[in-house]
């Protein structure tokens, strides 16, 4: 068996991201992906099983990625919850400004993987919210949010209404530039769970 050299794994994860941006998941190949990664189309299946696989590992990366680094806002002792919802908003428009074929991806193609991979998309999607969802629970107990709010639905609207404004952003990105929908997000969310 041949072994795994360089950062080829790395390389063909950066490209499929701008393949599946530009032709979408259902439209990409593998022979694209590889071309693009500079690699040969078999040098993709040591690394992968198959495109789904690949979907799962950009999302597996990028959710992984965005609790840890919310685990560690988290745990900064002097943030007030309303400092941390803030980080939370920064931490997942601060990685889809640094790689907007990311956000395109994370629109156009979350919802498709979650309902096909009910039980082994990643876990650490899950665990970044019950980061988000303790925060909220914080903010009720030291009276700074609403005691009225349902986690539930915080827990599903935040990151739906975040997926939905940026679908609208990989549509037109010059009338609604990230940073935008950020400071909006934040301020919408300030004066909306505020007591």
């Amino acid at each position: 068996m041949r072994t795994k050299e360089g950062n080829k794994e790395k390389d063909i994860l950066e490209a499929a991201i701008k393949v599946f941006a530009t032709n979408g998941y259902h439209k990409a190949k593998i022979s694209k992906i590889a071309e693009v990664a500079n690699v040969a189309t078999g040098s993709v299946y040591v690394y992968f099983k198959n495109k789904e696989s690949i979907l799962l590992k950009i999302f597996e990366e990028l959710w992984e990625k965005l609790y840890d680094e919310l685990k560690i806002v988290s745990e900064t002792q002097n943030l007030s919850p309303l400092e941390r919802i803030d980080a939370m908003i920064d931490l997942v428009f601060d990685v889809f400004t640094e790689n907007p074929s990311l956000a395109t991806v994370f629109v156009n193609e979350q919802n498709h993987l979650l309902r096909a991979n009910q039980y082994s998309f990643t876990t650490f999607y899950d665990k970044f919210l019950d980061l988000g969802v303790d925060v909220i629970k914080e903010g009720i107990r030291k009276g700074i949010f609403s005691s009225g709010i349902d986690l539930d639905v915080f827990r599903y609207y935040l990151l739906g209404g975040i997926r939905n404004t940026l679908q609208h952003w990989a549509n037109d990105p010059k009338s609604l530039p990230l940073n935008k929908i950020r400071h909006n997000i934040k301020l919408l969310l300030r004066h909306g769970i505020q007591k």
